[in-house]
């Protein structure tokens, strides 16, 4: 076990292009993370609170079971979320017509607001991406990102001989 974590302090001692890529996409995201956790601060909410409002139909509102796939969330780290989230006044939640066990979580009128504003963050941030990355790094960094979700997803990292 020691070391792993040798390991990981050795490889985060080193320069960027010598970072891993695991390190690399761990810290990016942590670092874009703490900007919208710092921008929905300044509001009173959180980030996971903006992904979930956008997460949901702003028309129709969303079954709750299909949210928590949506969003690749644990049900109950999501059901947390919902029930601060519906404390707030932001969503509400009403029985599913198409399956009487099941609910659908709406939005109110002020959880719209939120929702359009938590929009206009993050196009505000892939706006500002594509303003200082080509176009053409933009397209490898998608493809790559994809293949890295494609091999995690159909876990071909460490069950290689299974491919």
């Amino acid at each position: 076990m020691h070391s792993i974590f040798f390991y990981i302090w050795a490889h985060q001692q080193k320069s960027m292009k010598d970072k891993t890529i695991d390190y690399m996409l761990r810290t990016t995201w942590l670092t874009v993370q703490k900007m919208y956790n710092e921008e929905a601060s300044k509001f009173d909410s959180t980030m996971a609170t903006g992904f979930t409002l956008l997460s949901i139909d702003p028309d129709k509102g969303t079954p709750s079971t299909a949210l928590g796939p949506k969003m690749g969330m644990e049900a109950t780290s999501l059901s947390r979320i919902l029930k601060t989230m519906e404390k707030k006044g932001l969503i509400e939640r009403h029985p599913n017509p198409e399956d009487g066990r099941g609910v659908i979580i709406s939005l109110t009128d002020f959880g719209r607001e939120k929702r359009a504003y938590s929009k206009d963050r993050v196009l505000t941030f892939n706006e500002t991406i594509k303003k200082n990355i080509s176009e053409e790094k933009l397209k490898h960094f998608y493809e790559v990102a994809e293949i890295i979700n494609e091999l995690v997803s159909n876990k071909k990292i460490y069950n290689q001989s299974d491919s």
